[in-house]
């Protein structure tokens, strides 16, 4: 899969899943350090990439836009993890979350598990 990390997680994150096999830059890599929620998104949806944020706004202008695009994956909850312990349960559960995320879907990972909603949010 293809990923955009957002700002709020180390640029680690992104070479661990590189090294992983997916395709995985941090907004740095796009000189887009500190640009809006809506600019992220917009590069995300350009290049088919998913976002990986602790975010949480990105629901709401997904919902706001009824958006079909860019899937988001929210680790919010498991932040405090170290960047391979994070990454790790991430791909842990790609198998799994990929076809939603191919479609369109916000995953939140939580410490009991994971909430998936399909796009465009009602």
């Amino acid at each position: 899969m293809n990923f955009l990390i957002d700002e709020n997680l180390s640029p680690r994150v992104a070479e661990l899943l590189t090294k992983a096999g997916h395709d995985a830059v941090h907004v740095r890599d796009l000189q887009a350090t500190s640009a809006p929620d809506s600019t992220i998104m917009t590069l995300a949806a350009a290049d088919g990439r998913v976002i990986i944020s602790a975010d949480t706004d990105f629901g709401a202008l997904l919902a706001h836009a009824r958006a079909t695009e860019p899937s988001v994956v929210l680790v919010r909850e498991i932040l405090e993890l170290r960047p391979p312990d994070l990454v790790d349960i991430v791909l842990e559960h790609l198998d799994v979350l990929e076809p939603h995320l191919e479609t369109g879907a916000i995953a939140a990972f939580t410490t009991t598990g994971i909430r998936v909603r399909a796009l465009p949010l009602r």
